[in-house]
């Protein structure tokens, strides 16, 4: 029950969001229109009790108090749209074609949802391969935010640190889990509403592009989400040697045609490795594609209107994800210089400093209270991304294949037009060759998969003008054609397909049965802010699963997000391995209420049990899980 009020409240802020473009964007395709305001839709959702919270709490009396916001602006347009005379809403035919691509696709990606977070099997909680890792990191976020209620929210696996990550792509899932939605639920929810906005948005992107080309833009759609480079080839040539080569794809940890490291592959599958699991990424494109749609229709089809919705929109995504707001923000830079040696229109620039102002006024204020202080020394220079073990051109001809090799004769063959599009990704990717924006190098694929994006229209096109010339000329046979199409196909699109598979078929036990009741148990009875000694496994059943707060979590999250926690990860080891020196002092410093025994931490240091059994008392106990309440002294 409590999770159809979550699907409700959802509607609620969808049909709100479609009321409010349907007033605005009358004269557009139903199809845009739908879209379009299902994005609106989404940017509150995702704003609206962020900014009541900032006031009240993150409350549910918050969350219904900014519903109720919802509605009434959806049913203020929809009386306004319909005191209108008349409205010039354009009727079309169904879009089969969008369908026909986006279909599969969205029963792959709801498909992986649904397996890869959290999974109960028999008490157990199961995840995927690319949902191993940054899922905890995202639940923890989720849950303290419920659970702590204090907005802006700190890190419960640091507490006292204040998060400067782009939080409102967690903070969404908290709404949902505050009504009452299970973890599970709240997770996936709004994951797969973003989803579906993504597997639109690029469509109707390329279509734009492609001037409402049905075949290039399915190809085109198809290239992003599943195509890839060479790496298949390294599971096939050894077949003869090693018949167990080619099956190691579905059994093996990473070790697929678009992720083995071991090999220098690192170009993902944008689906498996990207939007399942990076949820920031997931909510980014997800208004990053409507953002590139408005762009091209108000500076390529010179559509001035679209600048105003642009510049709102653009200013809504620095805390949803940070890497999508730079880069269009170089991509508009880029075009705007474009504009300016082609000597604009009064209207042009006009448009185009709204659109900047309303970023800047939207955006200000997220880049300097969160992003800026918690990336602090973050921009190094560093070249050739995160190739260590290749020349530059070997390592992107095998990791994007004949993508890249295509890509001087496309730029030979195509319409100026086209290469004003591509100076703006051919600037961003630059910009991700040359600095690193993040500790983590890898992290700038945020950054090259936007140019990626565009290189798979510019070559999609490309590829089917090449297809038709053949067809059509008397010097090739159908079955040449039909023949050489299979085999640039093939190329194409055989690692992205194998990687799907083997992520469709992962399955990993995240959580045991023991951890998940001791969990439980953790929920129904410790204060929402109290704080547990534990390990700082990334898979921490009370970080993850309780939201109460730990003394220091995982170092593969808290480095990557610029957090100093050396010291918390010191004191870890001399609570559990010299209680009786260090205890006392490091308890009242972190402020400890209990101490937390698993497998994991009797794993991972020398553990003074005696010490624990001795001085306080076992409020739980089962087959892995010991909790002492350290405020219980015996």
């Amino acid at each position: 029950m409590r999770n159809l009020l979550c699907v409700l409240y959802l509607l609620i802020y969808i049909a709100s969001g479609i009321s409010l473009v349907r007033y605005c964007f009358a004269s557009e395709r139903p199809v845009l229109r739908i879209w379009l305001g299902s994005t609106a839709g989404l940017v509150m959702l995702l704003w609206f009790p962020a900014l009541f919270s900032f006031v009240l709490g993150f409350t549910i009396a918050a969350q219904f108090l900014v519903a109720l916001l919802a509605a009434a602006i959806g049913i203020l347009f929809l009386i306004f749209s319909k005191r209108r005379e008349k409205t010039a809403s354009v009727r079309e035919r169904p879009p089969v074609l969008l369908l026909a691509a986006l279909i599969p696709l969205a029963v792959l990606g709801i498909y992986l949802f649904s397996t890869h977070t959290i999974l109960d099997r028999n008490g157990a909680l199961y995840v995927g391969q690319s949902t191993y890792g940054d899922l905890c990191m995202h639940l923890g976020f989720i849950t303290s935010i419920t659970v702590q209620k204090t907005f802006p929210p700190f890190y419960s696996i640091c507490p006292d640190t204040r998060i400067g990550y782009p939080f409102l792509s967690d903070s969404i899932s908290s709404t949902f889990y505050t009504l009452g939605g299970t973890l599970r639920f709240a997770a996936i929810l709004p994951a797969v509403y973003a989803y579906l906005l993504v597997l639109t948005g690029v469509y109707l992107f390329f279509e734009q592009w492609m001037e409402r080309d049905g075949t290039k833009t399915v190809f085109c759609t198809l290239l992003f989400f599943v195509g890839g480079g060479f790496g298949f080839v390294y599971f096939f040539d050894l077949l003869k040697r090693n018949p167990g080569n080619f099956s190691r794809i579905f059994t093996a940890f990473y070790q697929t045609p678009t992720n083995n490291v071991d090999v220098g592959i690192k170009w993902v599958n944008p689906i498996a490795d990207m939007l399942v699991p990076q949820r920031a990424t997931l909510f980014g494109w997800a208004l990053l594609f409507p953002c590139l749609y408005l762009l091209f229709r108000a500076f390529f089809r010179k559509e001035y209107r679209f600048f105003i919705p642009l510049g709102i929109l653009a200013g809504s995504m620095p805390l949803v994800h940070t890497h999508s707001f730079l880069a269009l923000g170089v991509i508009s830079a880029v075009y705007l210089a474009e504009s300016l040696l082609s000597r604009p229109s009064r209207e042009e620039l006009a448009g185009f400093l709204k659109y900047a102002a309303l970023t800047v006024l939207l955006a200000a204020p997220q880049l300097i209270l969160f992003t800026f202080r918690q990336s602090k020394g973050f921009l190094t220079p560093h070249f050739n991304w995160a190739n260590e073990t290749d020349g530059f051109l070997w390592f992107y001809i095998k990791n994007l294949g004949l993508l890249f090799l295509l890509l001087p004769l496309a730029l030979f063959d195509t319409s100026s037009q086209n290469r004003k599009i591509m100076a703006g990704p051919a600037v961003l990717w630059l910009l991700a060759e040359l600095i690193q924006f993040q500790p983590n190098p890898y992290d700038n694929n945020k950054l090259l998969f936007v140019c990626f994006a565009f290189l798979c229209g510019f070559i999609g096109d490309y590829l089917i003008r090449v297809f038709r010339k053949l067809r059509g000329s008397a010097s090739f046979s159908r079955v040449s054609v039909g023949i050489l199409s299979a085999f640039v196909c093939a190329c194409l699109f055989l690692s992205g397909i194998l990687t799907l598979g083997r992520e469709a078929v992962s399955r990993y036990e995240l959580l045991s049965a023991d951890q998940v009741s001791a969990a439980e148990y953790i929920k129904k009875t410790a204060a929402p802010d109290a704080t547990f000694l534990t390990a700082n496994n990334h898979n921490n059943a009370v970080a993850v699963l309780t939201g109460r707060n730990i003394v220091c979590g995982s170092g593969s999250f808290l480095y990557y997000h610029g957090i100093d926690y050396h010291e918390r990860e010191a004191a870890l080891s001399a609570m559990y391995e010299d209680p009786e020196s260090f205890f006392t002092e490091y308890a009242e410093k972190y402020d400890v209420d209990y101490v937390y025994l698993s497998y994991e931490e009797l794993y991972k240091y020398d553990c003074d049990t005696d010490y624990f059994d001795s001085h306080f008392r076992v409020v739980y106990q089962n087959d892995e899980v010991t909790i002492y309440d350290v405020s219980q002294v015996l």
